[in-house]
């Protein structure tokens, strides 16, 4: 049961609007603005040209019979200020060739500028050589986006922070914590601590505690092949509301595993609240079987069908869209990390 949370709704804006005097010269002559979607989550692309307040751009994305794809812009984007969305998930090689085919185009139509808006940007979990002869395929994918002509990225919530320096061009990083946030206090739950499920997302639980005023435990675990063993808990969360946080879900074992292992411990509830919900089959029933009692996820990939499991999406279009006007205006998005 999937359930989409509707907020205060930002009123539309137009690609002029929202100018603060002095972040531009004011005989700056502005591009026009474009933004296109690729297949992977229209929706959401949507979304932020709504709140833009203009139409997506017009393109023609095929396969041919023998599987490679076909990309033909059909707006005139000559001097234009260009904008793709496109999330590297649920089938990320043919999402990301079918992003780079789309940045060669738009640069070839002449653009202006294209930033490529990846609400979810794939393979950042292969973020490092922690292994002999293993690929930093998160490297490989900024190589090949700005080889394909991509100015600069918009993305939001990183696995890893360092992949900003990966590329070399200007990377705007979002955080959905804001949204997510401003979801668990309207819950007005009885006693609240945010939980880490793993030692590696640490810093981003203390991000979220300091944000809602609460405590912070950690789940240490221990992975056994594709499994994951949770084995202790670094922390008080007898009787309480537990929130766990993290960036993204999969398969969700580390999320069921450290949810048995609270509620064991004392837990009166336990949640999960995580940016990018790019569960598979096998995550969808693990969820089932296990006591979490709510899962909290944005839109910023297409949300599996999940039966009967609560599931809250909260929409991050209006985020995203205020972000790409503030970078099409010359303007600060730093203002937007925060509630």
């Amino acid at each position: 049961m999937v359930r989409v949370h509707v907020g205060q709704p930002c009123p539309a804006r137009s690609a002029g609007q929202g100018m603060v005097a002095g972040d531009r010269p004011p005989d700056k002559v502005m591009a026009a603005m474009k933004i296109f979607s690729g297949t992977s989550n229209r929706p959401l692309a949507g979304r932020i040209a709504a709140y833009v307040g203009i139409e997506l751009g017009a393109v023609d994305i095929n396969r041919f019979p023998d599987g490679e794809t076909f990309v033909k812009i059909r707006d005139n984007i000559r001097g234009c200020d260009v904008f793709i969305v496109q999330s590297i998930c649920t089938q990320p090689n043919e999402m990301l060739m079918e992003l780079l085919i789309m940045i060669d185009a738009m640069r070839r139509a002449s653009a202006r500028r294209i930033t490529a808006v990846l609400p979810y940007f794939g393979y950042a979990r292969q973020d490092r050589k922690d292994q002999p002869r293993v690929p930093i395929t998160a490297k490989l994918v900024a190589n090949l986006l700005v080889a394909a002509g991509a100015n600069r990225v918009l993305t939001v919530d990183l696995h890893a922070q360092q992949i900003q320096g990966f590329f070399d061009i200007p990377v705007d990083h979002l955080y959905a914590s804001p949204a997510i946030v401003k979801y668990l206090r309207e819950l007005n739950l009885a006693d609240p601590v945010v939980v880490s499920p793993d030692t590696g997302g640490v810093k981003a639980a203390y991000a979220y505690a300091k944000m809602l005023g609460t405590g912070i435990a950690i789940v240490a675990k221990q992975r056994t092949g594709l499994d994951v063993e949770a084995y202790s808990v670094v922390g008080d969360v007898e009787n309480k509301d537990v929130v766990m946080v993290d960036d993204m879900a999969t398969t969700c074992g580390t999320i069921c595993a450290a949810a048995k292992l609270l509620l064991e411990r004392g837990a009166a509830s336990v949640r999960a609240a995580v940016t990018h919900a790019t569960i598979t089959e096998q995550g969808v029933e693990r969820l089932r079987q296990s006591p979490v009692k709510e899962l909290v996820v944005t839109d910023t990939v297409p949300i599996r069908e999940t039966g009967d499991l609560p599931v809250t999406v909260l929409p991050v279009g209006d985020l995203l869209g205020e972000a790409v006007l503030r970078i099409h205006n010359d303007q600060s998005v730093s203002s937007l990390f925060h509630l």
